[in-house]
């Protein structure tokens, strides 16, 4: 690369000492050839550039001969418009410009790439690339392709088991007896010098399986490098580039236009950038790109580092500092202010493309048949369409040991729409340990499910939405003899709860499992500090040990102090076998206390302490055995849940959702019936008077004239009488008022307060009927005139009266 830098140096110093010395020798020539020989200069230039335009014609681009045509098979050109088949005018207009372009830039740029710049369409017509796009998609960058076209997956975080900081961990007190009473171990008689000579065969036996370890990983990363690209730095592609400035775009970046992903412009896997084009112009790239796109200014203002092809109003404006901007001249201004600016701009012809429309089917679907599948390095990507796998699967992540993607290590698996809220499983080979991660809303606040096996009483985790538990449940932890729960947000401050258990004489089945539960051996339960009592009095451990009859305290420990109280009770029966109540008894009840008080000595205390751990323990060893059973029921629901996979449909999917669109059809349906019953039921003024002839008889103009003057009389007396009822009622209630009023004038003395105001309510509402009466019968006055009206014009129209329509033509 410093080679091919200082050739380049090189060549353009030794180009810019010919230009001087050409431009010296013209000012020389210039100012020694007297005036008359300029016709001569001007034919000598007319001749170099008709020299180079023949030069120029003799190059040939074969842009479009190499770019791969659509064919007939592949789409049906004869639905596409005209504007694919042919081109305007203008266009072609265009594309001689492009054309000329092109072969200027060949001319003067023989080493680089040709241009892309009329590529062939469907039909097999050139065309510019410009307008290909619509004016609301982004320019589209040529870019020399990636260094490898390979994609990477993200390396998967492996899940190491941590301890546990709300495990308890179990100490075994061991009794140490005094120095004098101590039994001497037996004296070994095993060689030491064989111990040593087996240690160091053990170390040479594991350095060499380090060795052939290595070994092995060395020859698989040899197999797995790279091989040299022949094409490197050969490849063009496409990409789009967004510039800063507008809509808040900060800097610029580029867009994979398969994948979406953004890419700093500062991406080494970018090599160099050959042309950039939009729905406006076209632009080449005349920087260096030695140092990949690093160095780059995307300045297209810039006409020394982007040629624009089309010279327009609107192309970009050179980005000037102030230093700039205040160093121009003026005096160019005012030379050119009297002289006229020919307009050499050109508009670029308008899109030929159709606007793009894709379905919500289309959308959905994502890619051909709803199904894609992406093959990487030890790995491979499967994804499908939502709701295209009846059990909600959409994506299945594979990763493999070797290259040959032969032994499986995981799989994962992404669902969508589960109605049991799964979202994740994830599958390990190596341990067959399958894990199932859930969404909020299971029916049993599930979150995460891991186990080896769907048996009950194995080996595995249950964590829950502890906010959509009633008991603070956070995690359950299960194995074939011990059951361990932690807890949150509990009043009783229960954090733990670790339960051993002992084998059973039969065997378990789910049908049994309530009838013959676990034999408990000890349960073990530990509680958060309770700020409402002192350290002393609040148990920090509880245990239970069953078997031993036996249950031992251990108390919360005071800030001041560097060890806590202890207390042991010996659990006996109530009675003893001859059938008499068992004392408490001072030996029943071990303690340690670190600052002893007078009232827990006492036997009543003690025997009263014992008394309500009875009842802690029958009621622990019930949670136990509920617990038991939750974690059955649990199992029972997720088998019935894989077996259904049932689907969530939403009310708005209507295509999906046969509830819905069941609904809708039987509104529709029931909206179309009461359109009919309408229709029907609506009012025919002459189906009474018609009714009065022979069916099928046809009407004369008497009978014409006499129909419509009885319906018109007919409707006339109803409208009339409608007026008299209206006015009947109107003069019935003003009637009663005033009968009412007269009674309250002649009985006003004697009316307590509650027929006052029973009279004045009356009145309030007679005044409101009489109003209303009065408002229906002017409505009525001012309507009834138009009513007939309407109906002797819908008469004189009725094709059933055609001998009106005669007389009144």
């Amino acid at each position: 690369m410093e080679v091919l830098r200082e050739k380049v140096e090189e060549e353009e110093e030794a180009e810019r000492e010919e230009a001087a010395e050409r431009a010296e020798w013209a000012r020389t020539e210039k100012m020694m050839r007297p005036v008359e020989v300029r016709k001569e200069e001007t034919t000598l230039t007319q001749e170099m550039l008709r020299d180079l335009e023949k030069k120029l014609s003799e190059i040939q681009i074969p842009i479009s001969a190499e770019l791969p045509a659509f064919t007939k098979d592949t789409i049906d050109i004869s639905k596409l418009p005209v504007s694919y088949k042919t081109n305007t005018p203008k266009e072609e207009h265009l594309l001689q410009v492009a054309d000329n372009f092109s072969r200027q830039y060949s001319h003067l740029c023989p080493d680089r790439v040709h241009l892309f710049l009329h590529p062939l369409n469907e039909c097999e017509v050139p065309k510019f690339v410009s307008t290909t796009l619509r004016p609301t998609l982004m320019p589209y960058p040529e870019l020399y392709n990636w260094d490898s076209c390979a994609q990477f997956v993200s390396d998967f975080l492996t899940m190491v088991p941590l301890p546990d900081p709300l495990k308890p961990t179990v100490q075994k007190e061991e009794k140490v007896l005094p120095k004098k009473y101590t039994i001497r171990p037996p004296r070994d008689l095993c060689s030491r010098f064989e111990q040593e000579q087996e240690v160091k065969k053990q170390q040479e036996i594991r350095a060499q399986e380090k060795k052939q370890l290595r070994e092995e990983e060395e020859r698989l990363m040899e197999a797995e490098k790279a091989k040299p690209d022949a094409l490197h730095g050969l490849r063009v592609h496409s990409w789009v580039l967004v510039l800063s400035g507008k809509r808040e775009v900060p800097e610029n970046f580029f867009i994979d236009a398969f994948t979406g992903h953004s890419y700093s412009t500062q991406d080494e896997r970018f090599l160099g950038i050959e042309s950039l084009w939009n729905h406006k112009n076209y632009w080449i790239n005349m920087q260096d790109c030695w140092n990949c796109c690093k160095d780059l200014i995307f300045d297209l203002g810039d006409p020394v580092r982007w040629e624009y092809m089309l010279l327009g109003t609107d192309k970009s404006q050179l980005s000037l500092t102030e230093e700039d901007d205040s160093g121009i001249n003026d005096e160019d201004d005012v030379e050119n202010l009297g002289k006229e600016d020919e307009d050499k701009s050109f508009d670029m012809p308008h899109s030929w493309v159709e606007q793009i429309e894709i379905s919500p089917e289309a959308f959905e679907t994502r890619c051909p048949n709803g199904k894609k599948v992406i093959q990487y390095k030890r790995a491979k990507l499967e994804k499908w369409a939502p709701y295209l796998n009846s059990n909600g699967l959409v994506s299945r992540l594979t990763t493999y040991e070797d290259l040959e993607c032969t032994n499986i290590l995981e799989i994962k698996e992404w669902y969508q729409n589960r109605e049991d809220m799964l979202e994740l499983k994830h599958i390990n080979k190596t341990t067959d340990l399958k894990t199932d991660y859930f969404k909020p809303g299971h029916p049993q606040a599930l979150r995460v499910h891991s186990y080896k096996s769907m048996q009950p009483e194995m080996d595995r985790v249950i964590e829950f939405y502890e906010m959509a538990r009633v008991d603070g449940l956070i995690k359950r932890e299960e194995t074939a003899r011990t059951m361990t729960e932690y807890y949150q947000g509990r009043p009783d401050f229960l954090s733990y709860r670790h339960a051993n258990f002992r084998p059973r004489v039969k065997k378990l089945a789910l049908s049994s499992a309530e009838s013959n539960p676990r034999p408990i051996v000890k349960i073990t339960e530990q509680f958060f500090r309770n700020p409402a009592k002192p350290a002393e009095e609040d148990v920090a451990e509880r245990v239970f040990l069953l078997a031993e009859e036996r249950i031992q305290l251990r108390y919360h420990c005071r800030d001041d102090h560097i060890t806590a109280s202890k207390r042991e009770f010996l659990r006996r029966t109530e009675v003893d076998s001859k059938g008499n109540k068992i004392i408490m008894t001072p030996d029943m009840c071990i303690s340690f206390e670190v600052e002893p008080m007078e009232h827990t000595k006492k036997l009543l205390y003690q025997y009263e302490a014992m008394m309500h751990l009875k009842r802690e323990e029958k009621l622990s060893r019930h949670q136990v055995w509920e617990s038991e059973l939750e974690v059955l029921e649990i199992l029972k629901l997720r088998e019935e849940e894989e077996a259904a996979h049932t689907l969530t449909i939403s009310i708005y999917d209507t295509k999906r959702n046969e509830k819905s669109k069941e609904y809708r059809e039987a509104m529709e349906r029931v909206m179309h019936e009461e359109h009919l019953r309408q229709v029907e039921t609506q009012l025919d003024y002459l189906a009474p008077f018609l009714a009065q002839l022979p069916p099928g008889e046809k009407l004369t103009r008497w009978q014409a004239v006499r129909l419509k003057d009885e319906c018109l009389s007919d409707f006339k007396q109803r409208l009339i009488n409608k007026a008299n009822l209206i006015q009947s009622r109107f003069e019935k209630e003003t009637q009663e008022l005033q009968k009412k009023q007269q009674w309250y004038q002649e009985n006003q003395v004697t009316l307590t307060p509650e027929d006052e105001d029973l009279y004045l309510s009356y009145c309030s509402q007679a005044m409101f009927r009489i109003r209303i009466l009065e408002q229906r019968l002017n409505r009525h006055k001012e309507l009834a005139p138009l009513k007939y009206l309407a109906l002797e014009e819908k008469l004189y129209k009725d094709p059933r009266l055609g001998e009106l329509q005669k007389i009144f033509a």
